[in-house]
């Protein structure tokens, strides 16, 4: 089968989605950087060429550390994706931000380490500018999408990418509480810096299923509250298939931000 090269959007996110696409086909696309997580499943929603990519593989067998981000990334760009839509659980790193709300990032901070974290080893020195890491258009949309589906949403946050896939110890998450950061996340980067390095618009929209090792939430009566973690996981699964469709229903054909050219002033030529 012809590997498409015309697909407008990607998606990353768990293996819940793959039943988004209409006359979805199976891919096996090939890398410089090794094979993606899993095959990419390419069809149509709400009138749009769509890619769809499960970052843990479709049995979700690869940990956080292992994902091969920079294949994921490319395979998304070799099929001709412009703009990536990448929701990804999170845990909460604030009271306020409660299990079940939607967070749509605006920075992150990176502590991971060892990741193979870019495209551009030389001989051409780039330096990818990160000061707005997410792309505008996209956060603007996502927020408008959430808000009318009456989703709790935060419209800006700081996610903390840990390395995992361990979580955190109790006196890191009050570190990162105390920091400021909102949520916690093992998965957001590299993906938006790689996504950015492409010239690729891509948002990050967290799903907070817990609050993190850190916070001690209360109902008001003294008593710490005990959050179901996989029904919220299963309502959050539900309102996300509902926000990526809207979304891409009212994405607008042509991008107005200037994700797409982030490279004419980056490289040292």
């Amino acid at each position: 089968m012809r590997l498409p090269d015309d697909v407008e959007i990607g998606v990353f996110g768990g293996t819940g989605l793959y039943s988004l696409l209409e006359n979805a086909a199976e891919h096996r696309v090939e890398t410089p950087y090794g094979p993606p997580s899993d095959s990419v499943m390419v069809g149509e929603l709400a009138g749009r060429k769509v890619a769809f990519l499960p970052r843990h593989g479709r049995q979700h067998t690869i940990p956080p550390h292992a994902i091969p981000y920079l294949a994921n990334v490319f395979a998304f760009k070799k099929l001709g994706v412009s703009r990536i839509i990448a929701p990804s659980a999170c845990g909460s790193l604030q009271p306020e931000i409660h299990p079940g709300s939607f967070v749509v990032s605006d920075q992150f901070v990176d502590r991971t380490r060892g990741r193979k974290d870019t495209f551009y080893d030389g001989p051409v020195v780039t330096h990818v500018s990160t000061a707005q890491p997410y792309c505008p258009e996209l956060r603007e949309l996502a927020c408008q999408v959430i808000s009318g589906l009456e989703i709790p949403l935060h419209r800006q946050g700081t996610c903390v990418v840990v390395q995992g896939p361990r979580f955190s110890t109790r006196a890191e998450s009050r570190f990162f509480t105390e920091c400021g950061w909102h949520t916690v996340n093992m998965t957001q980067y590299p993906e938006v810096v790689l996504a950015r390095e492409l010239e690729m618009c891509y948002v990050n929209i967290s799903l907070v299923t817990d609050y993190d090792a850190g916070i001690v939430a209360t109902d008001g009566s003294g008593h710490a509250v005990t959050t179901d973690v996989m029904a919220v996981l299963r309502q959050n699964s539900r309102n996300v298939r509902e926000v990526i469709r809207e979304m891409i229903s009212k994405m607008p054909r042509q991008r107005s931000c200037g994700c797409g050219n982030v490279l004419e002033t980056s490289r040292i030529e």
